[in-house]
């Protein structure tokens, strides 16, 4: 079976001779198992999922945690060579397992819930086999199978069809295209014609809406064309993502830092001191490794994991932890149009009657001719539930019907069909013959199809002053009114009817003729009523929205008109130059769309590869993108944008898998929600990257300068408390913050920022330095000024460390805002922080044996308030620093906002 030319290329002569078949009787069971046995199964081969342990691992790959056993290492040597043991690197690796252990549960949790939302699909088809029809496992179909379809199936296999009866398919989860496609059994010419335009083939996972068809099997499993765009999964690259990037230039800046640290100590103290080597080594390396937050993975992951609990509470369900940032610095929003922004439902908006447009939502009855011949002229059904089945255009006018509370039961009963002329796509219109036994006659012919062919069947027209024959210039008006509804990307469809007393052969001809013109309905997949308030959200806060879909260009740009992704202002002629099909797309090299990607909103007719190259044009421009779709052909863009969101309803299984979070409610305002709350993550984090490294960098010069003065200040075991025990409550409340006021009021995060932009560094240093200068200032008053022991001394330093970083835990709530503009304590979780690291501490130094294992002594109650007080001057020293940058206009500068 050498495959020649394409199939849709091919006459049904050639494709039967090319597959060696018999369209009459199918293939015999020995065909079918020698071609199964070759071809294999009819599946699609999913990517192998990762194991709990290839989790586990993969939560080690961070730079940050790399450092972390570095250290661990480090404090494990030092520890032996002291004679200390090696309970800080057995303290600092039990964080780094805990980390792992938090990341993986979080990932399984995501999988779990996007599991739940799996649907069955069916499991078999209906076969030629020895030459009669029998029903077959799906994934037991072969390439020259005779398959037969029928309204409500699913296409199991790529099809070449050889037979067709009025049969209509719904692609949308191939191509994106609401509207079902009319199918034909006629040899295509186009060379370069595309997927969405094949309409002599029936694809894989797409639907049957209407009518009836026989096609032969082309291609089964990874030969389909959902195969191929599973293929295409598998071949596309990934991209670190923001955080996971900060948390990786934050790792090698921090370094850095210490390593130069580390040695100018290290020089210090034995050229200035003249330590001893090996002594100067180890104090080193421990300054070196209490310069590390070791806290900060686990304190992340702990922000994170809170921000996707309150993401999932929103629908939105995320998969990876590190997504849930990334949304937070998106900056184009590339959204596939049906389902997404619409609703996936044909409505019917517009109807036209008596020479008149009107809304669809203004009073109509069953006694209108024109709602009467299209709800007659209707192979629509209603369930027992009350769920409309049948093709979408069709289901639209019932749905109209019912919101007009028409009894559409009791209309079928009183005027029962007698005889029908189905749709054809030669004809474009459909014919219906009812008994109603009324004045005009004993029978009601009701049609209704395409208003060009319609009208010219018609011979005459209902008007406000009744029925008369038509005229040229009504044709004239009745197809302008029919082309301003196709501008408008309105679906438009005519009724029309006549009355008989004779009932007529059942044939084209002699139904549909000498037609009384009822009317125009216009239809079309609405926006969600959300879709337009959230982009226009997504815009405020610095978010560009763009439409990739299947559909025809004018369709999609009047969408995009309707929700503001195009100003409609511009009108539509100026609009048309922001709008790309996938065949000019096709004419463009990847640095021709790349310079082009910047004015281009809306793409049109674009297959699953223009969508790669789309995400990947932005990408190479420096953006973070994220790509919505709930379609198969959705999948490979998905897995290459920098954050892919599926559809959790009407996704199907490759596109959730292929996602990094899932919309539970199918909902385009949960994405915009949720990019905020991923901004509220990142600033939190952010939050408690400028705390603890500046609580880090003030124990880090207290211990230098107190190695330059020649001082005995803070034990090793003092700095693992603080930095294990005193930071880590606060850092985790501060990641408990709520969204600041103008979240979504600023431009989002480019690549080049990180955890340390937007004046957090200089923050941190001028922070670090007044919390060292702090606790030195302490120190030497007790020691050097008031004479005390040097066990109390250091005690009383210990204490003034301590309690700076809870109080400058505060400080951080804002980088440039006062402490005061609100109320300071609105985080309940960062006050019970500050209540239990604060009574921790004071276990530690009243508590007998605990403080004897820290060797510090209890100060008196003067001494104690000296503490206090140099502590909380932390606040007055951080409020006069901020009032600064704002005054100067520093602030401004740094944080890079923008008015709303």
């Amino acid at each position: 079976m050498a495959q020649t030319k394409q199939p849709y290329h091919s006459t049904i002569e050639e494709i039967t001779e090319q597959f060696e078949t018999n369209v009459q009787s199918g293939l015999t069971n020995e065909q079918a198992q020698s071609r199964l046995e070759h071809y294999g199964h009819n599946e699609i081969v999913e990517e192998e999922s990762r194991t709990l342990w290839q989790k586990f691992i993969d939560q080690f790959k961070d730079f940050m945690i790399v450092v972390l056993l570095i250290a661990a290492a480090l404090s494990a040597v030092v520890g032996i060579m002291e004679g200390e043991g090696v309970a800080d690197a057995v303290i600092i690796l039990i964080v780094v397992i805990l980390n792992a252990v938090m990341g993986v549960f979080q990932e399984q949790q995501a999988e779990n819930a996007i599991n739940s939302l799996r649907e069955m699909a069916s499991p078999n088809a209906n076969v030629k086999r020895n030459g009669h029809v029998t029903s077959v496992k799906s994934t037991e179909l072969v390439p020259g199978d005779i398959i037969i379809l029928e309204a409500g199936d699913v296409v199991p296999a790529d099809l070449r069809l050889v037979e067709t009866n009025s049969l209509k398919i719904e692609e949308a989860s191939l191509t994106g295209e609401s509207v079902p496609v009319e199918k034909h059994v006629e040899t295509l010419t186009d060379p370069d014609v595309g997927i969405g335009d094949r309409s002599n083939m029936a694809f894989s996972s797409t639907n049957v809406t209407y009518g009836r068809g026989v096609g032969i099997v082309t291609g089964t499993g990874m030969n389909t064309e959902v195969g191929y765009i599973a293929k295409m999964l598998s071949t596309t690259e990934t991209e670190l993502t923001p955080l996971q990037r900060d948390q990786e230039k934050l790792g090698k800046t921090l370094t850095l830092s210490i390593i130069l640290i580390a040695i100018v100590t290290f020089i210090v103290g034995v050229t200035v001191q003249d330590f001893g080597f090996i002594h100067m080594l180890l104090i080193s390396i421990s300054l070196a490794v209490a310069a590390i937050p070791e806290g900060l993975p686990a304190i992340s992951t702990i922000i994170l994991s809170q921000g996707t609990s309150s993401m999932a509470k929103r629908n939105a369900l995320v998969r990876t932890l590190p997504a849930v940032e990334t949304l937070g610095s998106t900056q184009i929003i590339a959204s596939d149009k049906t389902g997404t922004l619409t609703v996936n439902k044909m409505t019917i908006e517009q109807v036209y009657y008596e020479g008149k447009v009107r809304s669809a939502h203004e009073d109509l009855t069953a006694e209108q001719p024109l709602m009467r011949s299209i709800l007659l002229a209707n192979d629509s059904k209603i369930d027992a539930s009350g769920e409309l089945l049948g093709d979408p255009t069709e289901t639209a006018m019932y749905q109209l019907a019912l919101e007009h509370s028409i009894d559409i039961k009791a209309l079928l009963e009183a005027q029962p069909r007698v005889l029908e002329v189905p749709f054809d796509s030669s004809r474009k219109m459909m014919s219906t013959i009812h008994q109603v036994n009324e004045d005009e006659g004993q029978y009601y012919v009701a049609v209704k199809g395409a208003p060009d062919q319609v009208i010219q069947r018609c011979r005459y027209i209902l008007t406000t002053d009744g029925v008369r024959e038509i005229t040229e210039q009504d044709r004239q008006t009745i197809l302008e009114e029919n082309q301003k509804m196709a501008r408008a990307a309105l679906r438009v469809l005519a009724g029309a009817y006549r009355y008989t007393d004779t009932l007529p052969e059942a044939t084209s001809e002699a139904v549909e003729q000498d037609l009384i013109f009822a009317g125009l309905v216009g239809m079309i997949d609405p926006e969600r009523e959300e879709a337009a308030a959230a982009i226009e959200t997504a815009k405020r806060a610095g978010i560009r929205t763009i439409m990739i879909t299947g559909d025809h260009a004018t369709t999609a740009q009047a969408i995009a008109e309707r929700l503001g992704i195009l100003d409609p202002n511009e009108g539509s002629s100026n609009n048309e130059r922001h709008v790309i099909s996938g065949a000019e797309l096709d004419q463009l090299s990847d640095e021709e769309l790349k310079a082009r990607v910047p004015e281009l909103s809306v793409y049109a007719r674009v297959s699953p590869e223009h969508k790669v190259r789309i995400i990947r044009a932005w990408q190479a421009n420096g953006k973070t993108i994220s790509m919505t779709g709930d379609g198969v052909n959705d999948a490979p863009s998905l897995k290459q944008a920098s954050i892919g969101v599926g559809m959790g309803i009407t996704g199907t299984e490759v596109s959730k898998g292929a996602s990094d979070m899932v919309l539970a409610d199918d909902n385009f305002e949960t994405i915009v929600v949720a990019v905020e709350e991923g901004r509220k993550v990142f600033a939190n984090i952010q939050k408690a990257v400028q705390f603890l490294l500046s609580a880090n960098l003030g124990e880090v010069l207290t211990l230098f300068f107190a190695t330059l003065f020649g001082w005995s200040i803070l034990e090793p075991v003092h700095i693992l408390w603080i930095n294990l025990v005193t930071d880590v409550f606060p850092a985790i409340a501060l990641g408990m913050e709520k969204a600041e006021p103008d979240t979504m009021k600023h431009t989002p995060r480019t690549k080049k920022d990180s955890f340390l932009s937007f004046g957090v560094l200089p923050s941190i240093l001028y922070q670090g330095v007044a919390e060292s200068a702090l606790t030195l200032g302490v120190f030497w008053y007790a020691k050097y000024y008031t004479g005390l022991e040097t066990n109390l001394a250091e005690s009383m330093a210990f204490i003034t460390l301590g309690l700076i970083q809870l109080f400058h835990s505060f400080n951080v709530k804002s980088v440039f805002g006062s402490l005061f503009r609100g109320n300071p304590f609105d985080n309940r979780y960062l006050n019970g922080a500050f209540i239990l690291s604060g009574a921790l501490l004071l276990g530690v130094i009243l508590i007998p044996g605990i403080s004897q294992f820290f060797d510090v002594t209890p100060p008196n109650f003067g001494q104690w308030m000296i503490c206090i007080v140099a502590s909380a001057s932390i606040i007055v020293i951080v409020e006069i620093a901020k009032w600064i940058f704002r005054v100067t206009g520093l602030a401004d500068k740094y944080q890079k906002t923008h008015a709303k």
